[in-house]
Order: C-alpha cells, then structure tokens, then sequence
C-alpha cells in the first residue's frame, strides 16, 4: 500500500485576502455543515419576487477603510488610527502597527449605529454592541468613501437580520463562563465564585434563583471542573488574575465582542485564570466563531459515524491512554471517552489528515480547560490554520519550521550552532518533539499552558521565539557549549525544564529579584530580545527552504511506496524507483479524481476496518504515465523553425490504451495501484517472442475465452497499425496487410463443417462476435511474417523505456513583483504563445519543419510491401472465403486511414538518457536516480523516533491543588505583585494620532447622534 501525494507542489502563497482573513481569525466556511452563510429560505427569489437571503448575501462586498478607533468610555483607552474592514458577516479593525489593537465582531452583536453631530468635515460612528460597549469609529477617509462603507454595512446588517443570526446570540453567550463571571461581579449582593470549584452551572447560592446571573449560565467547561486544574491555585494567585481580567471584560466586551487592548495583550503573557483559559483560547484563536456559525456539527458527525473503524480510529485507540496519563482524568473512562470522540470527529471530518502523531497531547490539553465542542473547533483550527501541515501525514509543515529553526538559531546564536555542527548535534532530535505538542510534553503543564496562552494571542511566531528555544538556548549557552552528543543535549534541556519553577536569582539580595522564576526570565528573554523575529521573518524564511523541505519529503516518500510493495517482480529497486518517477509526474500533470467513498455502514462492519487509503490513478493519468515509459503512446514531434529545435510531445489516445488500462487492474476497481503497474510492466518487460506474443493475444481477448473473434482480430490489426503509425516507409503496413488476410484465410479454413458436408465446400457463415482464432492459430500466422516475428521477439518489450525523468522544480513561491512576473513569462500557456509565434515566422521565411519520431526505428529507409505467401496448402485453397477476406481488408484500410491521422495534444517533455529493459539484470541507472536513496536526512531520523521522545515527565508542580483555604480577597501586595508582572510586558504603543487628533477623538465620545 502506498499514498502519493502531490499537494506540497500545488502550494501557493496567501493572497493578501488569505493573509488579512487569517490575521483577524475569520472562519472559513465548513464542508457538509451549516454555517453563517447558510440559510433555510433557498437560494433565488421567494414567492413574493424578492431576493432571498443566500442570493442578498452572495452580493455583499468587502471593503477597507482608513479610521480612528475609540472606545465609548472617557479616559478608559487611548484612540488609535488604523483600518476598519467589513467582510460579511463580520467587521474587523487592526491598527496600523498591527499589533496595538484589533477586534474581529460578528455583524449580528451590533445592536445600534449612529452617525455622531462632529465637527465640520468628521464622519464618524457610534457602533453599540451586544453587552453593552459603545465604540466610536471616525472614518478618515474622503465622504464618498465614507457614505460607501455606511451603505455596505447597513446592507450586511438587514442580511444578518433577515438570517435570524442576531437571535442566536443569546442562547450562545450564555455558554461563554465570562458571561458569568461579569455578571456575578457586577452584582454586589452576589458572592465571588472560587475558582476551580463548583459544577457547569457554578456554585454560588443564588444559582437557583430564576433572577440571578448563574440561573441561566450554560457556560461550557473542561475535565478540571471536575479533577481539578494543573497547579497550586494560591501560588498561581488564579485569584487576582481573575479580578484583573473581571474588570477588562466589564469594559472591552467579551467572548464574541472582545476588543484586543495593549492591556489584553500583558494580562495574557502573564496568565489566564484556569476557568477563563477554554474560552479565550478559543476567543482568540476563532474557534469561537466557528462553534458559532456551525451549532450541532459536532453532535451530528458523531452519529453520523458511530460505529465506524478506520485506520484513524485503530491509531487513535493505541494512543488514548498514552495522552497525559499523570492527569486523574485520563485514568478513568470519563476521560478517555471524552478525548476518544474529539479525535475521532476531527479524523471523520478530515479524512486525508484523519490522526497523526502527537494530536492527542494536544487535545488532552485542551478538554482540561474545555468541553469537547470547544475542543473540536480549537483543534480544527489549530490543525488547518495555525500550524498547517504539522499533523499530516508527512508532518511537512513541521520539518519545513525545523529547517527555519536552524537557520534562525545560526543566524542569532552563531557560537551553539557552531559547536553543534562539530560534535554533530542535531537540534532537531530535541526540538521536533517540542513543536509538536507545543511544549506540552517537555514542561510542566502549568508552564505550557502559559506558553499556549501566547500561541493563541500572537500566532505561530511564538514557537519561533519561545517554542523555537532561542532563548532557552541562550539562557544555556554555557552548558550547551560542553555537550558532546545528542543524549546530553535531551538531559539538559529536561533538567532546565524541570527547574523552571525555580528562582532564577537565588543568591540575590533583592526580594523581588529573588521572586522572579526561570519560566518568567525565559518569556523575558523571549519577547524582548528575540522581539525582531516577527511574522514576516517566519514567512521570509519558509519561502526560502520550503523547496528543499518538499524534495526531501518526496524522496522519502518514494523510498517508502517502493518498500511498501508486495513485490518487486523482477525489477531492481532503481528500475522501480523510475517508475515511480514516471507516475508521480503523471500525476502531477494530470491529478487523478477524489475517490467518492460509499457511506460508512457499507463500507466496514464493526469487526472489520477500512482498508488503508492507497493512490490510485484514473485512465485520464494512465495515459500520461503510459506516454513516459512507452514509445507508442506518445507523439513526439521534433520541430525546426530556424531559431531554435525542439521537441513536442503529445500523449496519444486510441483503444489499445484503454484495453491495457483494463487489462492491468486485476482488481476490477476502474483505478490502477503502483503496485498494479509495477506488476502489468513485468508482464511485459521482461518477455521473450512465444511470450508476447500470447501477452498480446490475451490483451484482446475480451471474455478470457481462450478465442478471439473476427471482431476482436480486426481490433487487434488496429492495434498493430496505431503502434506502426510513425515508422518510416510502408514495410509495418504491408506486415498488418498480410496478418490480416493469412489470419481471415486461415481462420476459414480451420472452422469445423457440419457432419456430411462436402470439406471442400465453403466454410459456414459464422458471426462476427464468434469464437474464431485460438492463440496457435494466432502464433502460427505471426511466425509466417519475418517483420511481425521481430517485433514480438524484441521490439515490442524494447518499446516500454524506463527513463530517468528530470526532477520538476517545485513552483516558486515567491510573491515579489519581480517573482511574480518572472514566473508569468514563463509560464507554459506564454511558451506555447512564444512557440507559435516563432513557427509561424519560420514558415514564412521556409525553415519552419516538423518530423514525427517513429516509436521503433528500426526502418530508416522507404522500403516497398513484400508480396503475399499464402499459408494453406493446395488442398486447403479452395475452401477459403475470399469474400470475407475483402471485406475486412477494406474495413482496416478504412480504419488504419483514420487512427494513423488523429492524436490528442499534451505537455512535451524531455530525457536525458534513455534506459532500456530486455533482462532482469545488465541495466544501467544513472548516478542521479540511484543518489535518491541516500539514507533520510537527519530531521527525517528525528521525526522517525518521535514517538520515543514523546514520552512525558511528570512533574510535581503540575499536581492539582484544593483551593479551599485560599482567601476570596488577596491582599494588596499579592495584587501588586501580578501588576509587576504585567508591568515587566510593558511595550510602548504609537497610536498613530497627532496630539490634535487625540483630543478630536476624545471629543467624539462625548458627541451626540445626528437627529
């Protein structure tokens, strides 16, 4: 079994579209499930002649505009200039230096819009949103601009109103425990709910009261509602951070409506409290909309698939008592119940991606902070936008960011990077198991956690910062630069690991010195002086290896479909390793269709799996793998038109393809395997004459009857006549001239008369879809011509070539201008215009020629037809049907005229060499192919023994921790100490405003509607 895959080479840049779409967390839409865009109205018009919903929403547009932001509160936030965007059914903002402040809303939260009474020449507007926030947003761009960005959002919010969206607002919010929380603390009679304990429902006293705020909570939680959360909550005074995060959420909205402050960003780098975490990781991630726009999805693919087995749950059931096996959770069923049917939901709802290595950790992570919806979502979105192409099959994503981690390592750390170059330490065999589960299984959890706090907040650029261990290798320079080998590299950095908790300045006289952690130096180092690495160097970087990274993956790739076959047959692995080059670039020219599965309940039982996925190729593919290996199935034009010679190369069509494509899948599944290649080409290959020519025998015959009929020899003659085609003279077409008749002469006179007949008497009508030659007669009429007998002792075998195919250059990536435009002019479609161009200038001025390359060239010169020799003896002459014999003559003169005219178009290529199999042994692999299997690369090796290095060390500080004898109000020092620590983040942030403009925005708070 194997998969070839061709995807990484399809790979192309964001567009600035993708990039913006990504930058704000915007969902894109969900196949097989209901979503915001969806409407239960139709599409068209309704009864009444009126646009329906879907229709009204399919022409609204997106649309940018310069403005100035301010929050609806006095002295509360300062203005910030920056770009509004709409994008149906949501509006964003981001500030010019993109990490300020931004905001992603739902069009269905806004509750008002008003335009403000301002200054002459200000257009500005109030937005009032779901939980009560007023933002002001001044547009500063010129009014027509203006007055058409007002239009577009008044017409996207009758479309969210007409969708009904703004009602699920509601039922939705009361899932999000902020809800809770703010309302619990903007009642003063209401008790402050401890942290950690208490049911889905909270556990204040009032939660049966219909008029309190937790009547109604449904707010969603993980498995720590229950076996409690990782950590001391005293010392990690989940307390303080709590009221800190109480009163932003109070004033800069929450779940849906969060505004993203300066201040968001330093309360998130110091911690998020265990019983908010679930929810902003989703909120800044934007798993949140997705759970938003697709309610029931997750229910509704779990029954959609319940009982289903696949090579994706098999994985999945190996590795559920693997995940975090230190948390009480996962030892009872409750937990790996829960964690069993978030993997199995993503792998039904992705089933090219289905399970791979590591995703457990990385959703047993998260079902501690969140419920299974909620985790289902966050894994979605990490898996496919986040980290794309870290859990796939061949985990491109990750080695292409281990590639980038040694060049960003060289670049900052030039001294480690160069030791480890010498005593040959590899970063990767360290690193890979890190990114992979995102830290979570090499530190203690309550540590990981706060990293994956950051990961959500700022992206992936995180891992490159902190995850990349640039500064973890820095904090250890001096230790790193006595290691010696691999082993001692693991063991220090789990000893660092394990001393994170530690005070970094234990000697020192200074209290507050002394009360600084490791783990709090190394989020310092991280973000101050490894700030220059930003999203853009990540981007930079990965476009530069990204190519080096995709070849690597192919031929690893290839290796393992050659290993994976049954067998070989009688080819060596080089001559194997060129047919998997001849189809993988047939596939890659012409991809072969998504096999539509039939439903699960017919495909598996509950005691029988799924078969693996294997590649399989379409007759479309058959045909371009068949014109790279065979001469006659590829037109080869070799044209001269006075400026340059080239040669085209068509890819042929005619029945003979068909009936081998038939012929080889002995499956009967209408696709061929490599395997079924692999063993079809040994059935030919490797034959001698009396063995080709039964080959070709049974290719026509259709029923496997043992007989052709006079319809199948007459296609058989086609045959022959399509492969002849190119050669030069008639000296091919007089051979199929005289098969034909000696075969309709001889076939004659060997039909059986009726009992009683005269023998010499003419042979009886029999119909064309008979039983009429058998393979002796079929050999003795081949043997009778000299010409046919040498094609089937060695011409026929010595038309199949295996030719080293030329490694295709993965598509730049580039998106300069300059890339862009390079790439452009020399596309194929500007090639072939070029092509053209210069043939057509060649005919003028007569040096334009074009000569067709026979497929055997055995012939060079014209040579005349030999003349007949009958094959019956004298006895047997009278009894032969010589109207049979001129009719079909005339039907394959006929036929040969028209098959020898007509041959498809494709893209041409060229080889270098040409390798040609007569014998199992004697061949002659050039030195390029058989480079290719060269042992693995070492990230190769690394992701190899991933699954030994991902074993976890458990961690006494991860222990969880009753938090019933911690105090409900901290003391003031406690709470400054947490302020210090969001003091230590504190980044200057320009606003981009004059100071004219500030107050201009600051007026605009306090302005009034226009009446």
């Amino acid at each position: 079994m194997s998969t070839i895959s061709t995807h990484l080479r399809n790979f192309k840049e964001p567009t600035r579209d993708q990039l913006t779409q990504l930058y704000f967390a915007l969902p894109s839409s969900v196949n097989g499930a209901p979503s915001a865009s969806g409407s239960a109205l139709g599409a068209g018009k309704n009864e009444k002649g009126e646009k329906s919903v879907d229709a009204a929403e399919a022409e609204l547009e997106k649309m940018e505009i310069n403005a100035v932001l301010s929050l609806g509160v006095q002295g509360e936030e300062d203005s910030y200039a920056g770009k509004l965007h709409l994008f149906p059914p949501y509006i964003a903002f981001a500030s010019l230096d993109r990490k300020s402040v931004r905001f992603t809303i739902p069009l269905c939260t806004i509750r008002r819009v008003e335009r403000l009474n301002a200054r002459a020449g200000i257009y500005a507007l109030s937005l009032s949103l779901w939980h009560g926030m007023k933002i002001v947003v001044q547009l500063t761009s010129l009014r027509p601009t203006a007055d058409l960005f007002c239009s577009l959002l008044r017409d996207a919010l009758k479309v969210e109103l007409q969708k009904g969206k703004m009602k699920a607002v509601k039922p939705f919010v009361k899932t999000c425990y902020s809800e809770l929380l703010v309302a619990n603390a903007s009642a003063p009679e209401n008790v402050e709910e401890k942290d950690g304990a208490g049911g889905a429902k909270g556990s204040t006293q009032e939660d049966g009261d219909p008029a309190s705020p937790a009547a109604d909570s449904l707010h969603l939680g993980g498995l720590g509602l229950k076996f409690k959360f990782p950590g001391d909550p005293k010392k990690l005074r989940e307390a303080s951070k709590t009221k800190l995060w109480t009163n932003y959420l109070r004033t800069h909205g929450r779940n849906l409506t969060l505004l993203r402050y300066p201040q968001c960003t330093r309360l998130i780098q110091v911690g998020l409290p265990n019983r908010l975490r679930g929810e902003m990781w989703e909120t800044l991630s934007g798993s949140l909309y997705l759970r938003f726009e697709n309610p029931g999805y997750y229910e509704q693919i779990l029954a959609d698939n319940a009982g289903r087995t696949n090579t994706s749950t098999e994985e999945i059931e190996k590795d559920l008592h693997r995940s975090l096996p230190e948390y009480s959770a996962y030892q009872s069923e409750e937990g790996i119940g829960a964690l069993r049917r978030v993997l199995q939901a993503y792998s039904f709802k992705n089933p090219e991606t289905g399970y791979c290595q590591a995703m457990n950790i990385l959703a047993a992570a998260i079902l501690i902070y969140m419920s299974e919806e909620q985790a289902f979502w966050l894994l979605e979105v990490i898996c496919d936008r986040l980290l794309p192409g870290y859990y796939s099959p061949s985990m491109h994503g990750t080695l292409l960011d281990q590639r980038v981690f040694e060049s960003l390592v060289q670049r900052c750390l030039p001294i480690i990077h160069d030791h480890f170059t010498e005593v040959d330490v590899q970063l990767s065999v360290a690193s890979l198991p890190w990114f992979l589960s995102l830290f979570i299984n090499s530190m203690p959890m309550v540590f990981a956690f706060r990293i994956m706090d950051c990961f959500f907040c700022m992206g992936p650029k995180v891992l490159f910062q902190v995850g990349l261990v640039l500064a973890i290798l820095k904090i250890n320079g001096e230790k790193l630069l006595q290691i010696q080998d691999d082993g001692q590299f693991i063991h220090l950095m789990r000893e660092y690991f394990a001393s994170l908790g530690d005070s970094a300045h234990p000697h020192s006289t200074d209290p507050r010195a002394r009360a600084i952690t490791r783990f709090q130096e190394l989020l310092l180092v991280s973000f101050r002086e490894f700030a220059v690495i930003t999203d853009e160097t990540i981007q930079s970087e990965r476009r530069k290896y990204r190519s080096e990274i995709v070849h690597s993956i192919e031929s690893f790739s290839k290796r393992s479909a050659i290993r994976n076959l049954r067998t070989l047959e009688r080819f060596t692995k080089e001559q194997a390793g060129l047919i998997y080059d001849a189809l993988f670039k047939a596939i890659c020219i012409e991809p072969p269709p998504a096999v539509s599965l039939p439903p699960p309940s017919l495909l598996t039982t509950k005691d029988q799996a799924e078969e693996r996925p294997e590649t399989r190729i379409g007759l479309k593919t058959f045909r371009v793998f068949l014109s790279e290996i065979c001469t006659w199935a590829r037109t080869e034009k070799i044209v001269s038109n006075g400026f340059k010679q080239r040669v085209d190369r068509e890819v042929a069509e005619h029945e003979l393809i068909h009936r081998l494509f038939y012929f080889w899948d002995t499956s009967y599944r209408g696709a061929l395997s490599f395997q079924d290649l692999v063993s079809g080409l040994d059935g030919v290959m490797f034959n001698d004459l009396m063995e080709n020519i039964e080959w070709f025998f049974n290719l026509h015959d259709k029923n496997k009857d043992g007989y052709l009929t006079k319809d199948e020899v007459l296609t058989l003659s086609e045959s022959l006549l399509f492969i002849f085609r190119h050669e030069i003279g008639d000296a091919y077409l007089g051979a199929v001239s005289r098969f034909m008749s000696n075969a309709f002469e001889y076939g004659d006179a060997l039909l059986p008369r009726p009992e009683g007949t005269d023998p010499e008497s003419e042979p009886p009508a029999i119909e064309s879809n008979q039983p009429y030659m058998n393979l002796a007669t079929f050999r003795m009429v081949v043997l009778a011509d000299e010409i046919l007998e040498s094609f089937f002792e060695t011409d026929f075998s010595q038309t199949f070539r295996l030719e080293p195919v030329p490694i295709q250059d993965v598509p730049n990536s580039n998106s300069g201008i300059l890339g862009g435009l390079w790439q452009n002019i020399t596309s194929d479609d500007n090639r072939k215009i070029f092509n053209r161009f210069t043939d057509e200038i060649g005919k003028t001025i007569g040096k334009h020629q074009v000569y067709t390359r026979p497929a055997i060239g055995k012939y060079t010169a014209l040579e005349e037809p030999k003349a007949r020799e009958s094959l019956l003896v004298p006895t047997m002459r009278r009894s032969a049907s010589r109207g049979s014999l001129s009719s079909s003559t005339e039907v394959s003169t006929s036929d040969s005229a028209t098959t020898i005219s007509g041959s498809p178009a494709a893209p041409p290529t060229t080889s270098s060499s040409t390798l040609t199999v007569d014998t199992p042994s004697g061949e002659t692999i050039s030195s390029a192919t058989s480079a290719e299997f060269s042992p693995m690369p070492s990230m190769f090796h690394a992701a190899a023994n991933a699954a030994a290095l991902m074993e976890r060390t458990p961690f006494a500080i991860d222990d969880a921790k009753d938090d019933d004898d911690e105090s409900d109000i901290e003391s003031d020092a406690e709470d400054d100490g947490v302020m210090d620590e969001v003091d230590a983040f504190l980044e200057a942030h320009d606003s981009g405003l004059t100071e004219a403009e500030r107050e201009l925005a600051q007026d605009l708070i306090n302005a009034e509607p226009v009446k």
